[in-house]
C-alpha cells in the first residue's frame, strides 16, 4: 500500500491510527486499508503514544528519536514521521511487519 507515504528526502511520513488497550501490540492494515498499530499501553498521560513511538523504533531497528508524532498527540489518527537512510527500506519494513501482523 505504497500510496499511504509520503517520502522527502530520508523522512517517511504516514497516517496511523492507534488503538491503546489492546490484549496484544501489532502493526496490521485494517478492513478500510488503513496502517494500524495496537498498543497494550493506555491513551492517558501520553503513554499510548510513547508506546507506539518505542514500537516503531523497535519494529525498524531506529533511536526512538528517529520516530516523530507530528501530528495527532491527542487522537487515534496520528501523522507519524521517520527519519532513516533509506525511505524505501522502511517502507518495506513496514509493510513486511504489517502483513504479518
Amino acid at each position: 500500500m505504497p500510496d499511504n507515504y509520503k517520502v522527502e528526502g530520508d523522512t517517511v511520513s504516514f497516517w496511523l491510527k492507534v488503538r491503546p488497550r489492546s490484549a496484544r501490540e501489532r502493526l496490521a492494515y485494517d478492513s478500510t486499508g488503513e496502517l494500524r498499530l495496537d498498543v497494550h499501553a493506555p491513551p492517558s498521560e501520553g503513554e499510548a503514544n510513547q508506546a507506539c513511538v518505542q514500537f516503531l523504533a523497535r519494529a525498524l531497528r531506529l533511536p526512538q528519536s528517529y520516530v516523530t508524532i507530528v501530528s495527532g498527540q491527542k487522537s487515534r489518527k496520528k501523522l507519524i514521521r521517520i527519519a532513516c537512510r533509506s525511505a524505501k527500506e522502511a517502507i518495506s519494513a513496514l509493510e513486511a511487519i504489517a502483513g504479518t501482523g
